[in-house]
C-alpha cells in the first residue's frame, strides 16, 4: 500500500514502465472494455491514446460546453419537477450520460440509460470485484464466479454499445468529429494498423462508463457535502447567483465561480471517484527506502491517501478552501491524484470538470440542498467509489 507522495511520483512518472497496470485490475475490466485505452500497456496504449486524445483537446471541449449548458437546464427542470425529495445519483447519471453520448455518439437515441445504468452497477457487483483466486494467483484463464454472473451485464452493456454504433456508421458524414469518428479514422503511424470493430466497441463502452460514472459521482457527493454543510452552500449559491442570474451556466461563467471549482476538487479528495488502483513491478526497485521485488503488487489506496493525516489537516473535514490557490501551490501535487498522474493522466478531466462545473453551478443557483430523512450513505469501493443508498436530498428551488 503507497501513501507516499515521493513514492507515488516514481510510479506513475519517473519510473513509469515498471509499474503496469496489475493484472487483477485488468482481469476485472477485461470482460467490459477488452484491451482498449484503460487497459493496454506501451505501443498499444501510446497508438490508441493518440487516436482519442483531439476529442478532448482544449479546442473541442470549449465547443462542447453548450451540449452541457443544455444538460444542465434538463437537469435543472427535472429536479423542478422531481418534487421536495430527489435521488441525486440517478439524477446526475442522466446529467452526464446525455453529454458524453454526445460526444461519443453524436447522441443518445440508441441508449436506455436506466437498462444501461443497472448493467453498470450489476458488473461492478459481480466481473467488477476482486475475487480470492486473484490473490492466490490462479491463472487468469480459470473463471471466477463474478466473471460468469456479469456476463449479462456485459452482455447487455456491448449489444446497446453496438447497435450505437452501427446506426452512427450508417448515419456518419465524416464531418461530426465525435470520438467515433476520431476511432474510425485512427490510424497507427508505426504500424499502419487501424482500430478493429472490436477495438471501436471495447473503447467506446470504457468512454461511455468512465465519461459519466465519475462526473456524476463527484457531483452527488458534492451535493450531499453541501446540504452537511449549509454554510457553505449558502456561498456558493451567491456566488453562483450573482453571476448566472436566472440562466444556466455556460463557458464563460466559469472562471467567475471559483469556489464552485473548489468544492468539486475537495469533494474529490473526500470521495475519489475511483478510490483504489494497483500496479504490477516488472524489475526490482525502492520506494521510500523499501525494496520493491519483480511481481509484487502495489496498491494505490487513493481513498487512503487523500485522507492521510500526515498530509492534510483535519483530513475528514469538508474544507473547499485547502483549493486556493496559495495551498495548492504549498502542496505536493502527488498527495492528491483523482485523474491520476504522468503519462496516464486521465485524458478527459479537462472534460469532466467543466461538465460538473457547468452542472454544479446551474444547480446551486436555483435550489437549496438539504438532508432528506433518509440516514447518510456510507461509501462502498466497487469500481467506483459509490454510496451505498443513494444521496436522497430534500431538494428545494429558491426565489428568482
Amino acid at each position: 500500500m503507497v501513501q507516499d507522495p515521493a513514492s507515488l511520483r516514481r510510479i506513475y512518472l519517473d519510473n513509469a514502465a515498471n509499474y503496469p497496470k496489475s493484472e487483477v485490475m485488468v482481469r476485472m475490466l477485461r470482460p467490459a472494455i477488452g484491451n482498449s485505452l484503460f487497459t493496454a500497456e506501451g505501443a498499444e496504449w501510446r497508438w490508441q491514446r493518440r487516436a482519442v486524445a483531439p476529442v478532448f483537446a482544449r479546442r473541442n471541449v470549449t465547443s462542447l460546453a453548450p451540449v452541457m449548458t443544455a444538460t444542465a437546464e434538463r437537469a435543472s427542470q427535472r429536479l423542478h419537477a422531481a418534487g421536495p425529495q430527489a435521488e441525486l445519483v440517478a439524477e446526475m447519471l442522466t446529467a452526464t450520460f446525455d453529454v458524453i453520448c454526445e460526444v461519443a455518439l453524436s447522441g443518445r437515441e440508441h441508449f436506455d440509460a436506466k437498462v444501461y445504468g443497472a448493467a453498470i452497477v450489476r458488473y461492478f457487483e459481480t466481473a467488477g470485484k476482486a475475487s480470492l483466486l486473484d490473490f492466490l494467483r490462479v491463472p487468469s484463464w480459470f473463471p471466477r464466479p463474478g466473471e460468469l454472473l456479469g456476463y449479462g451485464a456485459v452482455h447487455t452493456m456491448h449489444d446497446m454499445v453496438d447497435k450505437a454504433i452501427d446506426a452512427r456508421r450508417a448515419q456518419a458524414t465524416g464531418q461530426a468529429d465525435d470520438l467515433l469518428d476520431f476511432m474510425l479514422k485512427a490510424t497507427d503511424p508505426e504500424t499502419g494498423r487501424t482500430m478493429s470493430a472490436q477495438d471501436v466497441l471495447h473503447n467506446m463502452q470504457f468512454f461511455i462508463v468512465a465519461g459519466h460514472e465519475t462526473t456524476a459521482l463527484a457531483l452527488s457527493w458534492a451535493l450531499q457535502l453541501l446540504a452537511l454543510y449549509p454554510e457553505i452552500q449558502e456561498e456558493a449559491h451567491a456566488e453562483a447567483r450573482s453571476v448566472l442570474g436566472d440562466q444556466p451556466a455556460s463557458l464563460g461563467d466559469l472562471e467567475s465561480m471559483p469556489l464552485g471549482r473548489r468544492i468539486l476538487q475537495e469533494t474529490m479528495r473526500l470521495y475519489p471517484p475511483v478510490g483504489m488502483l494497483a500496479r504490477e513491478v516488472l524489475i526490482r526497485d525502492q520506494l521510500g527506502g523499501r525494496d520493491i521485488h519483480a511481481k509484487d503488487v502495489i496498491f494505490l489506496p487513493l481513498y487512503a491517501l487523500h485522507r492521510h493525516a500526515t498530509l492534510w489537516d483535519n483530513p475528514n473535514t469538508f474544507n473547499p478552501d485547502r483549493f486556493l490557490p496559495e495551498q495548492v501551490k504549498a502542496r505536493d501535487s502527488y498527495a492528491y491524484l483523482p485523474f491520476g498522474a504522468g503519462p496516464r493522466v486521465c485524458v478527459g478531466a479537462n472534460f469532466a470538470m467543466m461538465q460538473a462545473q457547468i452542472i454544479l453551478g446551474t444547480l446551486l443557483s436555483r435550489f437549496r440542498f438539504a438532508q432528506g430523512p433518509l440516514a447518510l450513505p456510507t461509501p462502498t469501493m466497487l469500481m467506483t467509489v459509490r454510496p451505498d443508498t443513494g444521496i436522497n436530498l430534500s431538494v428545494r428551488p429558491r426565489q428568482r
